[in-house]
């Protein structure tokens, strides 16, 4: 069987019917010939696209006329976003971000990483007896999951009190510049 495109299908033996070929396709018969035809968008698009004919057997122009535009606005866009990210209400965002995240991250990683080697290195001490059956080992790992839990508190915390207000200032003077770009509303 052959595809809507003329390329050969299949590699069966040819004692299989195009249903059984292709379950859950859609299958009809071609015009005129009475033979089945698959239609399969995917199978049948062209791999590259560039300088195959349109059928006609005129080439496909380069780029469409309304694509160009797109892109121009596109570029408009980007340099509005560039402007955004050069501004100083940006700046100050980013600076707050990284002023908790950085030392944050290093806090909780230097922790992390010294409660893992000290498992692997002293288990004696990690076995120590704390009340009854809790020892320093599950102590550390429990203080672990409760580090996570107030790291994450405070981030968000952090993010509200912070952040939050300008970074939503932000995003509408971004979209009140690029709704001016797009030329309305939309």
């Amino acid at each position: 069987m052959q595809s809507s495109n003329g390329r050969p299908r299949g590699g069966g033996s040819g004692h299989e019917s195009p249903a059984e070929n292709h379950e859950g396709h859609d299958l009809t018969p071609a015009e005129g010939t009475g033979k089945v035809r698959y239609h399969d968008p995917w199978y049948d698009a062209l791999a590259s696209g560039w300088g195959e004919s349109d059928g006609a057997g005129v080439p496909v122009a380069e780029v469409p006329a309304a694509r160009r535009e797109d892109e121009a606005r596109a570029m408009r866009a980007a340099d509005v976003y560039r402007e955004v990210q050069r501004s100083a209400a940006f700046q100050e965002v980013r600076g707050r971000y990284l002023r908790f995240v950085v030392p944050a991250t290093v806090v909780f990683f230097t922790w992390y990483v010294a409660y893992v080697v000290t498992a692997t290195t002293a288990p004696g001490f990690m076995a120590r007896p704390v009340a009854g059956a809790v020892n320093v080992g599950m102590v550390g790992g429990l203080g672990q999951f409760l580090t996570t839990f107030l790291l994450t508190w405070a981030y968000a915390r952090h993010a509200r009190l912070r952040r939050d207000r300008a970074a939503l200032e932000l995003r509408w003077d971004t979209q009140e510049l690029t709704r001016g770009i797009r030329g309305g509303t939309s």
